[in-house]
This record gives structure tokens, C-alpha cells and sequence, in this order.
């Protein structure tokens, strides 16, 4: 520790140049994956400013529960359905199972008001929020038996 404090003395521009280069990475970085909201922001953000939600996970994903008022349209599906996304006039959230895809979707949608749901449908249900379609899935498995491991 003492040594890495005495270089960082001993050479303040080198250390200068790679405190500029990290900010500038992280900036650049968080501009090209969109901007994040989180889940609490998202429900303030339908109610005033009317905005979209598109979940970009497979249908079969979606189906097992997805946010109230949101439409699927599969990651896989999105490069035919640009045009109609970027028609949408009020802001776009983009959702995906984790957030990470939903970076290179906003990358492809190329518009300035998207965003992407801070930690996807994962940050969602952490945050205690609710999805449409899960008790459904829920009851559809319950007369199932599940496989057992003991016999």
C-alpha cells in the first residue's frame, strides 16, 4: 500500500491521465448501454409521461409474468419492429430479464428517450413489485407432479 501510494506521489500525471480515462469510460460506457431507471422510478414515470414498456425476453419468459401494461417483443424479433418502436412518441423502457440486454437494445433503437429497467424483471420483483400472468403460471404447475429424486 505504502509503495502504490509513493508511485501515485511520484508521478501525479500518470495518475492524473488514468483518473481521466476511467471517468471518460465509465461516461462513455454508460451513455451507449441508455440510461437506467430504477423500479420505483418506472411507475412514476407510466403515470405522468404515459411511457411504453417493451419486454424483450422470448414470449415463453414472458408468459410466466411480466409487468402490468407492458408488450413482448422478443430481443430476437426486435430488428424487424425498429421502425415501430422509434414511431412511439412518449418515452420507451426497455425490459429485459437482468438489464443487460436491454443496453444493446436501446443501442440498436437508437432514440433518445429509452431507457432500460434498472436490474430488468429481476430488479423488479427485489424491489417487491408485481408482475401479471406468475399466479397463472403458479396454478397451471400445481396439479402437475413435480419429479421426484427419492423413490
Amino acid at each position: 500500500m505504502d509503495r502504490a501510494l509513493e508511485f501515485v506521489g511520484n508521478h501525479p500525471f500518470l495518475f492524473g491521465i488514468l483518473a481521466v480515462l476511467a471517468v471518460l469510460f465509465f461516461a462513455i460506457e454508460n451513455k451507449r448501454s441508455g440510461r437506467k431507471i430504477s423500479p420505483n422510478t418506472l411507475g412514476m414515470m407510466v403515470n405522468s409521461q404515459n411511457a411504453q414498456l417493451i419486454d424483450i425476453r422470448a414470449k415463453k419468459k414472458f408468459l410466466t409474468g411480466y409487468i402490468q401494461g407492458s408488450r413482448n417483443i422478443p430481443f430476437i424479433e426486435l430488428k424487424d419492429r425498429l421502425e415501430e418502436i422509434r414511431a412511439i412518441q412518449q418515452p420507451v423502457v426497455i425490459i429485459c430479464d437482468m438489464g443487460v440486454q436491454a443496453g444493446a437494445a436501446i443501442q440498436m433503437i437508437g432514440k433518445d428517450d429509452v431507457y432500460r429497467l434498472e436490474g430488468g424483471i429481476g430488479g423488479w420483483q427485489a424491489a417487491g413489485m408485481p408482475l401479471v400472468g406468475l399466479k397463472d403460471a403458479k396454478s397451471k404447475t400445481k396439479g402437475k407432479a413435480k419429479p421426484s429424486l427419492h423413490k
